[in-house]
């Protein structure tokens, strides 16, 4: 599209698709994943998994989304218009819809955790003060409240569209995001479990290399890197034409793991210091590290800092989920950006308003055994993603344009990209046996 809206600057485009996989996944669910698969030798594996699977999928999408300039329905349209392959967009769609319902219920704590840090009202003065003030800060009414605030934040983002909105909010949130970092790593540094934490994160045990730590390293790769939806293809028609495919997605894909192992370098050396367990699960973030910083000097100044950490971790990537419906309906519906944004705010809403009361009024009505929240999370991530990104890898690797494909990461020619042939071998033979096998062991039947 002529008037298709376009990054400004390439550090816009980088920080808007690092922000787009920078989320939860990394903060939140590395950790934990890595203290219940061994430390090292999970870490091992991830970063494997990282290069072998997540770059070859990373690109396929770029390649689709700058070459065709349209949404996730619309790549696939084009480039096999014959085909049924743009089918598997509502998959995307559907799945952006799932996990904004129930990854907003989830932020919203995150910024209520901020606030009630800013006010001195959070209590982890000792484990059992922690847990019961975390279920009374994400049950009953209290989440509907907080997920329909940053539902909010969200939809001022995205109102404001492409350049002044997505790409001027990542210019300015992705810097702070990493100067938090650095700042948490440093203070971790301090810490006499240091040694013992920074041991447990990088000195692997091959010993306990085993299919479950390799597949938990697959699952963490494919779906901390926002893989799979949509996100990535959408962002990349917003790419210019000077943009580089290959170099923005493996450093887009670095900077993703530096996220994850610098959120590890915060929370191990701290859980070692205070004698508490590194496999504490996903209650690692909100129970766990409250109460560590209830022990440190400035404890409520870092906790506030952390929580907003894991906020602007979840706003940027909610704000590139949204975006793959948003961009659907101004392409395929011919609807006006606000109409568009209008539209995907009061859907996603709606489940996140349904995920939000699953842990009170509806906590007791379930499907199949799972609450709203569980469900849209089940559906999503086991089936919806590795069904993409499945697709993805098989429609790049085996039936798209070979010529497309070169002309994409060559600039039409103007520069060379050898990695051409090991990227197409990669996408016809490594991702999707590894992408099906996460989607096996995602269903337990692996």
């Amino acid at each position: 599209m002529s008037n298709r809206a376009v990054f400004a600057t390439k550090f816009g485009a980088i920080a808007a698709t690092v922000g787009s996989s920078v989320g939860l996944g990394n903060i939140w669910r590395f950790p934990y994943e890595a203290g219940i698969h061994g430390g090292g030798a999970f870490l091992l594996c991830y970063m494997l998994c990282v290069f072998l699977l997540g770059v070859p999928v990373l690109c396929a999408e770029f390649c689709m989304g700058r070459g065709t300039r349209s949404n996730v329905f619309g790549a696939y349209l084009k480039l096999s218009p014959k085909g049924k392959w743009h089918l598997s967009g509502y998959i995307g769609i559907i799945a952006s819809f799932l996990i904004i319902s129930f990854y907003s219920v989830v932020a919203g704590w995150t910024l209520e955790y901020c606030i009630s840090s800013i006010t001195g009202q959070l209590d982890f003065s000792n484990t059992a003060a922690g847990h019961g003030q975390f279920l009374s800060l994400t049950t009953g009414w209290r989440p509907v409240v907080w997920t329909v605030i940053f539902m909010l934040c969200n939809f001022g983002v995205l109102s404001a569209g492409v350049t002044k909105g997505i790409e001027k909010m990542s210019n300015i949130l992705m810097p702070i995001l990493f100067l938090l970092l650095i700042a948490f790593c440093i203070n971790s540094a301090s810490l006499p479990g240091f040694r013992e934490g920074i041991s447990f994160l990088f000195s692997p045990d091959f010993s306990q290399i085993t299919p479950s730590v390799l597949l938990g390293a697959l699952g963490q790769a494919f779906f901390s890197m926002s893989l799979g939806l949509g996100c990535m293809m959408t962002y990349a028609s917003y790419f210019n034409d000077k943009t580089r495919l290959g170099r923005t997605a493996v450093i887009s894909s670095v900077l993703d793991a530096s996220v994850a192992i610098l959120a590890g370098i915060i929370i191990f050396p701290a859980v070692f210091s205070f004698g508490l367990s590194p496999q504490a699960g996903p209650t690692l973030v909100f129970e766990v590290m409250p109460h560590i910083f209830m022990q440190l000097p400035g404890g409520l100044i870092w906790s506030t800092l952390f929580f907003l950490l894991l906020f602007i971790a979840s706003i940027t990537s909610t704000i590139s989920m949204s975006e793959i419906s948003i961009s659907f309906f101004c392409d395929e519906k011919k609807m006006s950006r606000r109409k568009s944004t209008l539209l995907s705010s009061v859907i996603a809403m709606a489940g996140a308003l349904l995920c939000a009361l699953s842990f009170g009024p509806l906590k007791d009505f379930t499907i199949a055994g799972l609450t709203f929240f569980d469900l849209f999370d089940y559906v999503s991530s086991n089936i919806c993603l590795p069904i993409g990104g499945f697709i993805c890898a098989l429609f790049v690797g085996w039936f798209a344009d070979t010529k497309f494909i070169s002309d994409q990461f060559t600039d039409f020619g103007l520069y060379r990209f050898p990695m051409l042939a090991p990227l197409r071998f990669a996408l016809r033979y490594i991702c999707p046996v590894a992408i099906f096998l996460i989607f096996l062991n995602s269903l337990g039947l692996i």
